[in-house]
This record gives structure tokens, sequence and C-alpha cells, in this order.
């Protein structure tokens, strides 16, 4: 009896062939569901706006404010910062717009139920703080009628000036950056015990290369 009508024979090969899928299986990393290339642009765009704008707003107030140091450079920062936010304010409703056009991934499946509340409620309280933020901001410069731009031109007023308002309004303004703060670290603290701690694909999913990470369309 040859090999090949050998019972034993065959039980083996075919054995081998299963260790030999399963190994080839395990070996191909399955598809993670990733961001869109256009809703990681707008993630990223996002990011780099508030690195520049919130130090940029704090220096300008400390310049102002507690050093007194008035004068071309103080303008300038203002100057900046006036036209930094309203472009922040396009960008997120450009964003937002698209989020809710186009929806987003499925949550990661290994997070438990609060996790994903958690986050879901981060995100979204980010999406209303980054909108509230440089709205207040543009309200108190038109109550301030501080609304000239590098000597250049003056943006449009939104309301009669008011400097008694202004004060306030500013310091709803300061304290709406102050929540972006405090949402953002515990948005990046999260994101860093995912991919650290839990090793899932949480994180993943908004690299700028996820899509090629993940052997999803990019």
């Amino acid at each position: 009896m040859g090999r090949r009508a050998n019972p034993w024979y065959l039980w083996a090969h075919r054995r081998k062939g299963w260790y030999m899928e399963e190994a080839r299986s395990n070996s191909v990393p399955a598809y993670e569901a990733t961001y869109s290339l256009a809703a990681r642009r707008f993630h990223w765009w996002t990011v780099a706006a508030l690195a520049v704008q919130i130090p940029l707003g704090l220096y300008m107030a400390y310049r102002m404010h507690a050093a007194q140091l008035f004068g071309a450079l103080t303008d300038s920062l203002y100057s900046t910062h006036k036209l930094l936010g309203i472009c922040i304010l396009l960008l997120v409703l450009a964003r937002l717009g698209y989020r809710l056009a186009n929806g987003a991934p499925p949550d990661e499946p290994t997070i438990t139920w609060w996790q994903k509340g958690a986050a879901h409620a981060t995100h979204w309280a980010l999406y209303l703080m980054l909108l509230v933020t440089p709205v207040l901001g543009y309200i108190g410069i038109s109550l301030f009628d501080a609304r000239d731009v590098f000597g250049l031109f003056s943006l449009p007023p939104l309301t009669a000036p008011n400097q008694a308002l202004a004060s306030q309004v500013f310091f709803y303004h300061l304290l709406a950056a102050i929540i972006i703060v405090l949402l953002a670290g515990a948005h990046i603290g999260g994101a860093l015990f995912h991919y650290f701690v839990r090793r899932d694909g949480v994180l993943r999913r908004m690299f700028v290369r996820a899509g090629r990470l993940g052997g999803g369309p990019a």
C-alpha cells in the first residue's frame, strides 16, 4: 500500500495543511476600521492649530495684563490670535459637517460600554467648546472694539461696543479655553492608555498612515 493510500499519512498531511493555514491567517493582520483620510486630516489640522493658538493666547495675555508690555509685538500677537481663531472656527465647522455627513468607524470592539460613553462624551464636548470659544472671542473683540488686524483691515463687528461687558465675555472666553485644555488632556490621556496599556487599536485608527497600517483604504 503506497504512502498516499495510507490513512496515517493522509491524516498527518491534512494536519500539516491545517497548521500552515492557521499560521498564514495569524501572520496577516486583521483589518482595523480606521477614520477616513479626510477625517484624519481634519483631526491633525485641528491639533496643530490648537497647539499654536492656546500658548499664543496665554502669552499675549501675559504680555498685556501681567507684564504690561504694549507695542507692535503685542499687537501682532493679538492679530494672529484673531485670525487663527476664525480659522479654527471654520475648520471645526467643516470637520463637524463632514462627521455628520459621513459618520465614523465602529467603536473598538474590545472596550467596555463606560469607556465608549466617556470617549463619546469627551469627543462631543470638545466639538462644542471648539465652537463656543472662538465665538466668545469674536464677541469679546466686537464689544471691546478691538477688531483691527495687523493695521490692514478690521473684522466686521457682531455687536455694538460695550467695554464693561467685554471684560465678562473675555473671562468666559478664557474659561472655555481652559476647558478645552482639560478635555484635550483627558482625550490624549485616554488615547495613550489604549496604546501603551491596553495595546488595542483605538489610537492607531487616527494615525496619519492608519489606512496603510490596518490594510484598509487610505
